[in-house]
């Protein structure tokens, strides 16, 4: 008697928890200076007078260069130029995994450092554009434009003089998508805090009108450690769906919440972050529903460290029968962190990318200690990566 076969089954989802994939690209060495890192980064009271000793002996001139090179730059960092980068780049793309270079100079606000800065991004564009395995890029709007300057934005309180300084943002934000938009790569935008970000939305999703006819090149970024950013996205959504364009959006978690609390309390206004992480992984979660539900018009980053959530996308996209490799869908994470979850990710065949900061030692320095402190303040993060790094040394030793 003839037998019918059964359909294949489906290939099973990654398992993260896989430590020999995670950690395949270090050697025992490598694993012992993070597990020396993410020791340092774990206690608070060490992490703060850290940062503050090597601010000083910078300050100071002493020749500590070469010992921040070695292990934190080593870790997070891809180097002080792009060319430097290129080469994690393509230790990366080893592994099937994408770089995201992150110009990652922070504070400057002179018309003449905004201007470099938009000059630089716009290398790292061009970078993008003749190396395959740079499928972003991305930039801060504080990098193209003052802090104040946003905030008055935002606020609608602008000047006769700010409009003309507005308008010099404009320029640089159009030279920025233009660009990415001639490339073919598409540019991420990064979130900022909630009292300057108003500003940012909307010159975003007006680029997004402008850029995102055929598919996403302009990414706006969603912060779900606040609790108006659920509502915020279909909104953007239906306009995009009025406008008929793409919507583009990187999905985080967010990193601003001690800042914003302090703010609100000062200030007296509502407290715009959500009441714990239990509601901001939840709407994280509908968030990556909604996209999922919206890929005709959606195209989603999925920045997150986060593995149940980074699960939820792989069964969303099982269940809706995409392929892995489906273009509207990229998961990212930044350098240093979390590999279990890139590497195993991008071994089974999804788009991943890392971020990969890059600078001079002195002026990546802020952004270094920012990472620190938020790392501090992620309840159980550096826990989860000294554990996975432990797990892959005894499992080395068996």
């Amino acid at each position: 008697m003839a037998t019918t076969a059964s359909p294949a089954a489906a290939p099973a989802l990654p398992d993260l928890s896989d430590t020999g994939t995670a950690f395949a690209h270090m050697s025992g060495r490598d694993l012992q200076r993070a597990r020396l890192l993410f020791g340092i980064i774990s206690s608070p009271v060490v992490t703060k007078v850290g940062s503050w000793a090597t601010k000083a002996a910078l300050a100071l001139h002493l020749p500590i260069k070469p010992l921040i090179k070695a292990t934190v730059f080593r870790q997070f960092v891809g180097g002080e130029t792009i060319e430097e980068s290129l080469l994690t780049a393509a230790r990366l793309a080893k592994r099937h995994i994408g770089t995201i270079l992150d110009h990652s100079v922070e504070g400057q606000e002179s018309e003449e450092a905004l201007d470099h800065n938009t000059d630089e991004i716009l290398r790292t564009i061009a970078a993008a554009k003749a190396h395959a395995e740079i499928p972003f890029s991305v930039f801060k709007p504080t990098g193209i434009s003052r802090f104040a300057l946003l905030e008055r934005k935002s606020a609608g309180t602008l000047t006769v003089d700010e409009q003309a300084e507005w308008a010099r943002a404009e320029a640089r934000m159009l030279r920025l998508c233009q660009a990415a938009a001639d490339a073919g790569k598409p540019v991420l935008v990064d979130a900022e805090e909630s009292w300057i970000q108003p500003a940012i939305d909307e010159l975003t999703e007006r680029m997004m009108a402008r850029f995102n006819r055929e598919r996403a090149i302009v990414f706006n970024t969603v912060q779900h450690y606040r609790h108006d950013r659920l509502d915020y996205l279909r909104a953007a959504f239906s306009r995009a769906e009025q406008g008929r364009y793409h919507l583009g959006v990187k999905l985080v978690r967010g990193a601003y919440m001690e800042k914003e609390r302090a703010r609100a309390a000062e200030q007296g206004y509502a407290d715009p972050v959500q009441p714990d992480k239990a509601a901001s992984d939840a709407h994280y979660d509908e968030a990556l529903r909604f996209c999922a539900e919206h890929l005709d018009q959606v195209s989603v980053c999925v920045g997150t460290h986060n593995e149940a959530s980074t699960m939820l996308m792989a069964r969303l996209m099982a269940e809706r029968g995409l392929e892995r490799n489906d273009r509207r869908v990229w998961f990212a994470q930044l350098l240093g962190m979390s590999d279990n979850i890139s590497y195993n990710m991008a071994a089974a065949g999804y788009n991943v990318a890392k971020y990969v900061p890059y600078g001079p030692v002195r002026e990546v320095l802020p952004y270094l200690i920012r990472r620190a402190n938020e790392n501090t303040s992620a309840r159980g993060q550096t826990g989860r990566e000294l554990g996975l790094i432990l797990a892959e040394t005894r499992r080395r030793k068996e």
